[in-house]
């Protein structure tokens, strides 16, 4: 069985890292410190609430004044460093939290913070809060981060500021008007790095869902410059393009299908047991005199516990489809028990979609 993701926190970590902060703190009490952690509740804490308690932990061992405790950690990042503790190691994602649940009142210190912290480990979860108490400062913030020398600010400056960012809470007013994320997203669209580029990428994605008329323009004024922005663009616009919107289909070489048949679509295991596969299969069939450029998914309902079905699209490919072709596609679909999805036992649905146009649906069942 798979170590649970919570136990990045163990016995080894503390040690290594409590004696890291004895070089900075010399009578920092370590057995007092230990004592802390492995409180009742220890053992039934997950990740997140893990992180949160060594936050509260940690503070009760350092001094009152944030300022001073902010220097502490910033004081503490290059021996842990130098103590063998690589960059962009998770479980430290308590400093960045730390001046999340402490710093907000002390803007400047905080701000100062995050962009060394982030270069350790990032801090696009905890600049949220800022943003929303104060937009219009740190959205210059990260607008002067965006020229940061180091890719890692730079890619706070686009990814902390996302709208929706995933397993973070939402930022309701750039949700509503993305306008003030638009020059940090300008100013990185070209970076050297291209993670910041898919940064970039991610935060249009996010943008999309409530603002889809403000991407597309935005991407057909960025398309066609460079080979890095076309694939900008492109993962940029993965939802709209999972929504089959029209227009994104052609902005990318998805034309009419008028041409395209679907035959001898069905469905392999009519009855899908949990833990097991569901497997369909299909041709693609051209009858066109020419190439058809085709970006090929399927949709797959989900039974909730209401009874209803929820749509679900995952991609196959995009290829072109020689002319007068016939491509006979076969799929399997897991339903392997995963963290992130419950699954209902009863009727299920898959459909074959072809840039973005829904064909039939067929039916199976999922059972226990």
């Amino acid at each position: 069985m798979a170590e649970l993701f919570k136990n990045i926190y163990n016995e080894d970590f503390f040690d290594k890292f409590i004696k890291s902060v004895q070089e900075v703190i010399s009578d920092f009490n370590r057995e007092s410190f230990l004592n802390s952690i492995y409180d009742n509740e220890w053992n039934d804490r997950e990740l997140k609430q893990r992180m949160r308690h060594i936050t509260h932990t940690l503070k009760s061992h350092l001094s009152n004044d944030f300022n001073e405790n902010a220097e502490t950690i910033l004081n503490l990042i290059p021996v842990l460093e130098n103590n063998g503790f690589k960059p962009d190691n998770l479980e430290f994602i308590f400093f960045p939290d730390f001046i999340e649940v402490y710093g907000l009142d002390n803007y400047n210190t905080s701000a100062n913070a995050f962009e060394t912290i982030t270069q350790f480990v990032s801090c696009e979860f905890a600049v949220r809060p800022f943003i929303i108490n104060n937009q219009k400062a740190m959205l210059k913030q990260m607008f002067d981060w965006s020229n940061h020398k180091h890719p890692m600010v730079r890619r706070l400056a686009t990814e902390g500021c996302r709208p929706r960012l995933p397993w973070a809470m939402a930022i309701p007013s750039l949700k509503e008007n993305p306008e003030p994320i638009i020059p940090i997203l300008e100013n990185l669209k070209n970076d050297v790095s291209e993670s910041v580029r898919r940064s970039v990428a991610n935060n249009l994605n996010d943008i999309s869902k409530d603002n889809p008329t403000r991407v597309i323009n935005l991407v057909k004024s960025w398309k066609g410059k460079t080979k890095e922005t076309d694939s900008l663009t492109k993962h940029a616009c993965r939802t709209l393009l999972k929504q089959g919107n029209l227009e994104v289909m052609k902005l990318f070489g998805f034309g009419a299908i008028d041409k395209i048949k679907i035959t001898e679509f069905k469905i392999i295991t009519p009855i899908v047991k949990i833990g097991g596969n569901l497997e369909f299969a299909f041709n693609i069939v051209n009858t066109s005199n020419k190439k058809s450029k085709i970006r090929l998914e399927y949709g797959l309902y989900y039974q909730k516990a209401n009874g209803s079905l929820s749509k679900k699209v995952f991609k196959i490919s995009e290829k072109d489809y020689s002319l007068q072709s016939i491509t006979k596609i076969n799929r399997k679909q897991s339903f392997k028990i995963i963290t992130t999805r419950k699954f209902h036992t009863g009727k299920h649905q898959v459909s074959i979609i072809i840039n973005g146009t829904e064909f039939e649906k067929r039916d199976f069942e999922l059972n226990e």
